[in-house]
């Protein structure tokens, strides 16, 4: 039998998180002698000490300490398995929050969506268009059920599925492109390179920037697209989205002696595979057999 409650370590992590007796009363609205008796009574069980008054302040003892990493993880847990209960009781998801990347192509995501939505017309769909870290930080934080990203997540699920090809690209009147000779990274510096913004808040990467001695940050892959059609700097884009503009002529590949093309695999993440519901399991299944349609030059 469990000598300790799971209120018992609650009301021990809320005394932590709120800085003592008082103040966790005020937070989960308890009074402050019950707080302090299931403090005590899991300190009595425990056979430890969990806090010393420091001053007028109580503070973690080392025993504490290493007691508040376990009973995290303790609560964690038994959210986790609280929300799986959950979404085994409501059965199919009312709604599904998708995080894509600007880069994955955005018709294979929606061809996917309208197979989903045939088989359950009666969920709605929540697309988030993200950059770079984007992808990854809503799925931190909760705020998506999974996400398309080129960055693997190291607490959660990273699932392979495609590689999406970038190329080096410019109008087809830009400067770079009357050269008579490969290119190379030093002739690209004189020259503007549009790169894109992370959108996450909490990490930011850039683009590719090669050091050119102008760049212009944008906020989107298609807004880096919008300029380099008129011609106002070069940038690398994905093949998927400007394979069109290649194929009329209004842009051409920058002739690179090396790097011209780089490949980069893309993942679906998620952080609790059994969470998932079945709406969101038939989008992957779907978008897995979309991606092994695509071309091999997306």
């Amino acid at each position: 039998m469990q000598k300790t409650t799971l209120e018992q370590w609650r009301m021990f992590k809320a005394v932590v998180d709120a800085g003592g007796f008082n103040q966790a009363a005020s937070v989960v609205h308890k009074s402050q002698s019950s707080i302090h008796h299931a403090v005590t009574n899991l300190e009595a069980a425990l056979g430890v000490k969990l806090f010393e008054v420091s001053g007028r302040k109580v503070v973690l003892t080392e025993a504490g300490r290493l007691m508040l990493r376990r009973g995290k993880f303790l609560l964690e847990e038994v959210s986790r398995i609280e929300a799986i209960a959950d979404s085994l009781s409501e059965g199919v998801e009312s709604e599904l929050r998708i995080a894509v990347d600007g880069a994955f192509p955005q018709k294979v995501v929606f061809q996917a969506l309208e197979k989903v939505s045939g088989i359950y017309p009666q969920v709605n769909i929540d697309i988030v268009d993200t950059v770079l870290s984007g992808t990854n930080e809503l799925i931190q934080e909760g705020l998506v059920d999974l996400g398309l990203s080129a960055f693997t997540m190291d607490d959660s699920l990273n699932d392979e599925i495609c590689r999406i090809k970038f190329v080096a690209v410019a109008h087809n009147a830009h400067p770079l492109l009357q050269f008579d000779r490969e290119l190379t990274f030093e002739d690209l510096k004189s020259y503007r390179q549009i790169i894109v913004r992370d959108s996450a808040i909490q990490t930011n990467r850039d683009s590719g920037w090669l050091g050119a001695e102008q760049r212009w940050k944008v906020g989107s892959l298609r807004a880096s697209l919008d300029l380099i059609t008129q011609g106002m700097g070069f940038a690398w884009l994905p093949m998927p989205l400007v394979a069109d503009s290649l194929n009329d002529g209004t842009l051409k590949l920058l002739r690179l002696k090396k790097g011209g093309t780089r490949s980069t695999s893309f993942y679906i993440n998620f952080k609790d595979q059994d969470k998932l519901g079945p709406v969101a399991r038939e989008f992957i299944g779907e978008l897995r057999l979309l991606t092994l349609e695509m071309p091999a030059s997306e």
